[in-house]
């Protein structure tokens, strides 16, 4: 009997065009577009901030200050055949060269003009980079005078060459050396999540039309019991939704490259992928058995769940990602069951992480799913035994 219902099932569910488009098609798009528009978010070397120079002192000091500007790769130098927008301003005062090592200045050595829409965590990171050159030439002066002190083999090192790589190695947890995040690493996970809990549309729609064809009430009079019946309904659903979770995964891997963007990182543990993706199928599947079995249209299904998904996909990090939410909606985004299940797959494709890391995520969304089909199935039954 159940493999009937399930032969039933998965032919209603395919003559469904819109729904089936809904499902694949939509987070495939959505895969494609975010990858490659959030391309440079992970590349440091990319232009951060675009900054001119107005240099009044025009000395050897000021020169040299404008030469260690230039070895940042997050900074950009306006130039006259520049078209973009000018963030900062750095006014170079007259003077400049003779204040470096003056303790009885009263002005700054630098006056610094910013864009009111740039962000401060930008300004200080400026700031820094700043601070850095101005010590630089500092030491450099330092060095002049006092070089004529020491023997002739004496030698300092060129502060020019000083950069970041020669001193320090970065490598990210979970990862290979020399490898870093990309923007297809946070989408393809965000969009798999988002496209899941797209299953209210297909499933509302069969639901809700066999309720109002008496097609389950005359199922449930044949002694099939509500726990065999939701099986009927579960059990192609969590087969979709792998199906989708793989079409998903292979845009990341094989399409997402084509277009120019980075390929999608499998990260180091098959099972502990499988874990989450059934996991977050079951709470997907559990949120859209409990709005079919309450709603009365399919239009009231479909318009609930879609609100419902966009809400958790707001509130869960799948639009915006965390790293740019303030502290307080971080904390407020583990309210959405999308979160844990977003979470749970950039542990495994992000961070590196098995099978243990992935199982407060996992066991989340499993209880998640299970007790909203619990509900259902109690609402249900008192609607059958009506």
């Amino acid at each position: 009997m159940l493999t009937q219902m399930l032969r039933k099932e998965f032919i209603l569910i395919l003559r469904d065009k819109h729904s089936l488009a809904a499902l694949f098609i939509m987070p495939f798009l959505f895969i494609l577009i975010m990858s490659m528009a959030l391309k440079d978010t992970f590349n440091n070397e990319r232009a951060l901030l675009n900054y001119e120079i107005i240099d009044l002192d025009k000395s050897l000091a000021s020169r040299t200050l404008q030469d260690f500007m230039l070895t940042s790769s997050f900074l950009h130098k306006q130039t006259e055949e520049s078209n973009s927008k000018t963030h900062l301003t750095i006014s170079i005062p007259k003077g400049f060269s003779t204040s470096l090592l003056r303790k009885d200045r009263k002005e700054p050595l630098l006056q610094l003009e910013v864009a009111p829409d740039v962000k401060q965590e930008m300004v200080l990171i400026f700031q820094a980079k700043l601070t850095a050159d101005i010590m630089a030439l500092r030491l450099m002066q330092i060095q002049k005078k006092i070089a004529l002190l020491l023997p002739a083999s004496q030698t300092f090192p060129d502060l020019t060459d000083f950069q970041s790589k020669d001193f320090l190695q970065i490598d990210y947890k979970g990862m290979k050396t020399n490898e870093q995040p990309t923007s297809t690493q946070q989408s393809v996970p965000s969009w798999i999540v988002f496209g899941m809990f797209f299953v209210i549309i297909p499933m509302s729609t069969i639901f809700i039309g066999e309720r109002k064809q008496n097609t389950l009430m005359r199922m449930a009079s044949m002694n099939i019991s509500v726990p065999v019946l939701f099986a009927g309904k579960v059990i192609p659903y969590i087969l979709i939704n792998q199906f989708q979770v793989v079409l998903m995964i292979a845009a990341g891997v094989f399409v997402v490259p084509l277009l120019g963007g980075d390929a999608l990182t499998l990260g180091h543990s098959l099972s502990g992928l499988v874990l989450v993706s059934l996991a977050l199928s079951i709470a997907a599947i559990g949120t859209s058995v409990l709005i079919a079995t309450l709603a009365g249209t399919v239009e009231q299904a479909t318009t609930i769940g879609g609100l419902l998904n966009i809400l958790f996909g707001a509130i869960g990090g799948v639009m915006v990602p965390k790293m740019y939410m303030p502290q307080a909606m971080q904390t407020f985004s583990n309210v959405s069951p999308m979160s844990w299940g977003l979470e749970g797959f950039l542990d495994i494709f992000l961070r590196g992480y098995g099978v243990t890391e992935v199982i407060p995520e996992t066991l989340a969304l499993c209880g998640f799913g299970i007790s909203l089909l619990l509900v259902a199935a109690l609402i249900f039954s008192k609607r059958v035994n009506i």
